[in-house]
């Protein structure tokens, strides 16, 4: 693993996204289009989620992860990530959200080429590190509401129902459609204020990674909430195509920073490089 590994988990904030549930078999009068608008709708009242990831990212080759995340009061999230591409981006890496910081953990690796120091921090608020992390998209995605990309599919105009399965022992209903970013903006015209300003900085992420259309499929438990949805798409770097699985949701999650002394503030490094 080399220092230059944060970039895998980095890639991987953009698809965390979505909300969970269980129960019973869906409702069979509901239109699939309906179906999928009622998810996304349930969506707008999580306050705290977990998930794993997997599949291809473009520019990290193939990832695997789980999280868990805070939304309110605060915006708090912890995800632990591997990617098994490109030998810059190839390795593990620990990723944690705190306070308007982003911790980027590589391990004893990180540790032998940063003075004993395991941990990277940037700061969000307002740092020129935090800037240039926000350059690369990578903050805005951080700190998005994770439920965007899951009700993506409610701006497809071509959602089908593809049948009956179980996702971790849950009963779902599969769903599927292909939603340009074009439909998605237009599609965005009938939310309100708060979900377009949210669904929007979704769709520039996308659109820095090259890609136009995504082919998406949801999975629906008996509850209406989204437990597993899947997003592929061409991106100017490769192929995207991750499936998020959803665990549980409002459910109480603490997160903390690592210790202070594992740490290497990368505001502070650029105070140094500056009066060297």
């Amino acid at each position: 693993m080399r220092t230059s590994i944060p970039a895998a988990g980095l890639g991987a904030l953009i698809l965390a996204a979505g909300a969970v549930g269980c129960g019973s078999e869906q409702s069979p009068e509901m239109t699939p289009a309906a179906a999928v608008a009622k998810a996304a709708k349930n969506t707008e009242d999580i306050t705290s989620l977990r998930y794993r990831m997997s599949g291809t990212a473009p520019g990290s080759g193939q990832l695997k992860g789980e999280a868990s995340m805070r939304l309110k009061p605060s915006i708090a999230m912890s995800m632990k990530v591997s990617a098994s591409g490109e030998p810059a981006t190839a390795g593990e890496a620990e990723i944690r959200l705190v306070d308007k910081a982003m911790y980027i953990g590589g391990g004893a690796e990180m540790a032998k080429e940063m003075d004993g120091k395991t941990w990277i921090k940037f700061d969000l608020s307002g740092s020129d590190a935090g800037k240039e992390l926000d350059q690369m998209g990578s903050a805005s995605q951080a700190e998005q509401n994770p439920a965007a990309e899951s009700t993506f599919l409610t701006g497809a105009k071509d959602v089908k129902k593809v049948g009956s399965e179980k996702v971790d022992g849950v009963e779902t209903t599969h769903y599927t459609g292909t939603v340009t970013l074009a439909d998605l903006r237009t599609s965005l015209k009938k939310e309100d204020a708060d979900t377009r300003e949210r669904r929007e900085k979704s769709i520039k992420q996308y659109e820095k990674m090259g890609i136009d259309k995504l082919t998406m499929d949801m999975w629906v438990d008996g509850d209406d909430h989204t437990k597993q949805f899947r997003m592929k798409g061409d991106a100017a770097k490769g192929p995207l195509d991750m499936t998020i699985t959803f665990l549980d949701y409002n459910k109480p999650v603490t997160i903390t920073a690592p210790p202070a002394k594992d740490v290497a503030d990368l505001a502070e490094m650029f105070k140094d490089l500056e009066t060297s």
